[in-house]
């Protein structure tokens, strides 16, 4: 019965991202081409929306990994700012959204923070136990993670669910002005932020080095940013902080408990008329724009790309984006990707829900 569930549901969330890339009867592509490494769609039709995506690589390493799934059941959106290598990105845009699907198909489509949050659950056992069967031959995963910021839209209702320090933003129509409001919808788990600060002080009381300022950036053990992401499972188990993993993220003292957390924030908004667009960016879009900025540039000229204009004096700084906006009570979306400095990557997507 459950399989026949999941096949059910498995029709009700269409794929977008790297195999939904041919002409169906689903799909439409417009003017296609490439220059050099370059490469860009102009325009695509999928389901009832459309989008539009450029691509542009240097380096051999893409550490950051982004989809949207659309269906009738609703919209599902990932960001997956990976850092230590590109495999739990990876391994996270692979299964995450399968765990999603499975979970949501024992409850006939119904979507809930506890199937947001098993999902993640999931998805960092089945990451940890890769870590594990490869440790003889590939111990450096085990060093690998990624923030994840998943949004889903259901119902009417966007569930927003981020582990690190990726961000959302509503843009939010005010009154009959054309004025546009910024409301951050996520919540961050980046040790710069006192409140996570104070939060892994009282989870380690009698660890002094838990957090440690270095060059002017808190770092958790003096190590890492973030205190929550999948994967970085040498932070979390004791078994894999120790040889043969490289001595840089090997801990000097014994590691009791874990010190990571794969446990995301999960935020719950019901959507209404005047909620314009989202904003799903990784950490390094905000350290150069304000949510207010990023709002008033999408609200002026809805192309994720234009994000990427302020930022253009900083190609070293990995950013991830896709923008999402409505019409009417139906979300649709275009969105984009910065991927720089390991993968140089800029991809900008636009995509809308089969409602």
């Amino acid at each position: 019965m459950l399989q026949a569930l999941m096949n059910l549901f498995s029709l009700c969330w269409k794929p977008f991202g790297r195999d939904a890339d041919r002409i169906d009867s689903i799909g439409v592509i417009g003017r296609e081409g490439k220059d050099g490494l370059l490469w860009f769609r102009d325009f695509g039709k999928y389901g009832s929306g459309d989008f539009s995506m450029a691509v542009v690589q240097a380096n051999q390493v893409l550490e950051d990994q982004s989809q949207i799934e659309s269906g009738p059941l609703g919209t599902f959106v990932g960001i997956y700012d990976g850092h230590g290598g590109p495999d739990a990105s990876r391994y996270v845009c692979d299964h995450l959204f399968r765990h999603f699907q499975a979970i949501s198909a024992e409850s006939r489509g119904v979507v809930t923070t506890e199937t947001i949050e098993r999902a993640f659950r999931q998805t960092e056992e089945g990451y940890m136990a890769l870590v594990s069967g490869s440790w003889n031959a590939r111990p450096h995963i085990a060093s690998a993670g990624t923030c994840c910021l998943v949004g889903v839209i259901f119902q009417q209702t966007l569930f927003v669910a981020n582990a690190g320090d990726s961000r959302v933003v509503l843009g939010k129509k005010v009154g009959n002005t054309g004025g546009m409001a910024a409301i951050q919808l996520s919540t961050e788990h980046n040790a710069n932020l006192e409140a996570v600060r104070q939060e892994l002080k009282e989870l380690h009381p009698h660890d002094p080095q838990i957090v440690v300022l270095k060059h002017g950036v808190w770092r958790v053990k003096g190590i890492i940013q973030v205190s929550r992401s999948i994967g970085d499972v040498y932070l979390k188990h004791a078994q894999f902080n120790r040889e043969p993993l490289n001595a840089k993220f090997r801990l000097p003292e014994p590691m009791n408990m874990p010190i990571l957390s794969a446990n995301p924030t999960i935020l719950s908004h019901a959507l209404q008329p005047n909620d314009s667009f989202l904003i799903f960016a990784s950490d390094g879009l905000w350290e150069h724009l304000s949510n207010e900025k990023a709002v008033d540039i999408v609200n002026s000229n809805p192309h994720a790309v234009r994000l990427f204009l302020p930022c253009l004096d900083f190609l070293v700084v990995l950013i991830s984006v896709m923008v999402v906006s409505s019409s009417g009570h139906k979300m649709h979306g275009w969105g984009g990707r910065l991927i720089e400095p390991s993968g140089c990557i800029k991809n900008w997507m636009r995509a809308s829900p089969v409602y």
